[in-house]
């Protein structure tokens, strides 16, 4: 009964896991960085490579612990590996070439029994897959690298152990080094082949560095070594081995020899080889505890790495945020342009102020005002009892520098946007996608027409409901709605903070002109508070407009997914299950150890 539940609790904690670490596969599918950081490009191709090998390797390992053990042979260019693997099951199924690059399908060769475990996608899953006749003659090289398995079948090979030819890990071929290292993150064992004269190049100790990080069993195969030097060079081999953290790796040393009238390696060269993979195919606990290290280290390996790509995450995301927040800054500064424009006197200018002073009388009333403010009443008095002046020419020029205004500011806003992008250099199809969007001139004006139309209509609501009194009936007929209404329009610019010299003394003479016109009409309370309520409508408007405005820009950014918080989530749940998978299985290898005493 202990067993069974020991059992059960093995196979939960394998679906846990499966379930955590195929969510983290999917996120890193689903990976988007689309700013061109510094680091994107290689965390990109991080991603890549943990995602491969989460497919490849580690989720079909974990579904099937008991699989044959995959040995990938890797190792430099020129190295022998070709010949090794030809070598070892006594058949010419890898044809070594002295034209480097040599670039051809990797080779999988398995027992004819283990057929099964290969034909599908279960290891190796990013590979499709080729399968040869065992008596082919060896697979030529070609121009291009397929990412494509050849499977064959092999009667010298042991059931429970198949053997990948890979491409040389330093190849000049960049697509041969990608798939080298998709093969190598695929693996449960390492064969590295390497020469006397190669052994200390720089790259393959970068894979040798990182096989000892993932606990993965490995044999180093020294190809070529002169006679009477095997010792030196082996024991400087061995050396750079401990420093790297392997070793316990196994070291075979081929001498520099000729190979047969078959093309293979003699067979006292290969047999020692042979005979290490021979015993750790038949012994099946060794299989099991090779597939275990292997299994575990690699997904340690991945929950660092992946840790990196929340760190570029995190990055992408700032960039996301520094973007939004140009934009969105630019759209604001120009927003509080446009609302101090309408609220300094600065709008009291030009055309505005010329049909203002024709509305109102010309130049004298505003000379009267300068030397006896006194007269105002009478002035407006004498305002309200003739025929009023038209209006419609004051409300045309109010409502055609409002629109001039706000579209230079939209335009501003947008060209610095613009520029502020460009120099961050980060995001050009975001920038292409904002500017496509945006309206041009001919609508920007369209846009801002169809809010100075909808502001003044309410400016003029404003004053039909504060008329309704009848009260105020006759003086305001008097003025007239329209009059009445392009008053308060004056009144909401007519402060003069922004303005110097002459031109203040006219806005101030303006300003008192509309508080006493309206004040005359609708008495200091109610002016005060249509003047208030028709500013604050006109910011809403414009804050409406900017905030559409930005929206161009902010809705073309592409936001980052995964987002960093989710996948340290995703990460820390797998962290936990596969703690407790790995407690849980050095459970039940102690009990099985038990049960064998």
């Amino acid at each position: 009964m202990t067993e069974n539940r020991g059992d059960s609790s093995g196979t939960h904690k394998v679906q846990e896991a499966t379930r955590a670490l195929s969510a983290l596969r999917d996120s890193l599918t689903a990976l988007s960085m689309p700013y061109a950081l510094q680091g994107t490009a290689a965390a990109s191709d991080k991603a890549t490579l943990i995602r491969d090998q989460l497919g490849d390797y580690i989720l079909p390992r974990l579904a099937s612990l008991d699989a044959p053990l995959l040995a990938v042979v890797g190792g430099s260019t020129g190295a022998g590996k070709s010949t090794l693997v030809s070598s070892l099951v006594r058949r010419q199924v890898a044809r070594a070439s002295a034209i480097r690059p040599t670039t051809r399908r990797p080779l999988l060769l398995h027992a004819p029994a283990d057929a099964a475990w290969f034909d599908t996608d279960r290891v190796l899953g990013s590979l499709s897959r080729l399968r040869v006749d065992a008596d082919a003659p060896a697979t030529p090289s070609t121009e291009h690298t397929p990412r494509e398995l050849e499977l064959r079948s092999c009667e010298g090979l042991p059931e429970g152990l198949a053997i990948v030819d890979a491409p040389d890990v330093d190849s000049v071929v960049e697509d041969n080094r990608d798939l080298a290292a998709t093969l190598l993150a695929g693996a449960d064992m390492w064969i590295f082949v390497t020469t006397a004269a190669r052994y200390a190049d720089a790259v393959p100790w970068e894979h040798l560095r990182a096989a000892a990080q993932r606990h993965i069993t490995t044999a180093i195969v020294l190809d070529r070594v002169p006679a009477g030097a095997e010792s030196e060079v082996e024991a400087d081999l061995r050396r750079r081995l401990v420093a790297a953290g392997l070793e316990e790796a196994p070291v075979f040393t081929i001498p520099e020899t000729a190979l047969d009238g078959d093309g293979f390696l003699p067979e006292s060269c290969v047999s020692p080889v042979r005979q290490w993979l021979g015993a750790l195919a038949s012994d099946a606990a060794a299989r099991q505890d090779i597939a275990h290290r292997s299994l575990t280290g690699a997904i340690g390996a991945v929950l660092a790495q992946s840790e990196l790509l929340a760190a570029e995450l995190d990055s992408q995301e700032a960039e996301h945020a520094e973007l939004r927040r140009a934009a969105t800054s630019e759209h604001d500064d120009a927003l509080e342009r446009v609302i101090e424009a309408t609220e300094d006197g600065s709008m009291l200018h030009g055309e505005v102020l010329a049909r203002w002073q024709d509305f109102v009388g010309t130049g004298d009333l505003f000379r009267s005002l300068e030397v006896q403010v006194g007269r105002v009443r009478d002035r407006v008095t004498s305002l309200l009892r003739g025929r009023p002046a038209p209006a419609k020419r004051v409300e045309q020029a109010i409502g055609s520098s409002l629109v001039e205004l706000i579209v230079a500011e939209c335009q501003r806003a947008c060209l610095a946007t613009e520029r502020s992008w460009r120099r961050a250099g980060t995001s050009q199809q975001a920038l292409n996608r904002a500017l496509a969007e945006v309206p041009s001139q001919t609508g920007l004006e369209v846009i801002a027409a169809a809010l100075v139309h909808d502001w003044q209509r309410e400016v003029l609501a404003l004053i039909r409901a504060e008329g309704a009194d009848k009260r105020l009936t006759a003086r305001l007929l008097s003025l007239g709605v329209n009059g009445a209404g392009v008053v308060l329009m004056i009144l909401v610019f007519a402060h003069t903070g922004g303005l110097t010299g002459g031109e203040v003394g006219i806005a101030g003479g303006t300003a008192i002109l509309a508080q006493r016109v309206l004040e005359a009409v609708f008495g200091d309370q109610a002016m005060r508070g249509m003047t208030r309520r028709a500013r604050e409508d006109l910011t809403k408007r414009a804050t409406t407009l900017f905030a559409n405005q930005v929206k161009y820009f902010t809705d073309a950014l592409p936001v980052p997914a995964p987002s960093a918080d989710t996948l340290r989530e995703q990460l820390q749940a797998c962290q936990e299950v596969v703690t407790s998978l790995r407690t849980a299985t050095a459970r039940t290898r102690q009990q099985a150890g038990r049960r064998v005493r």
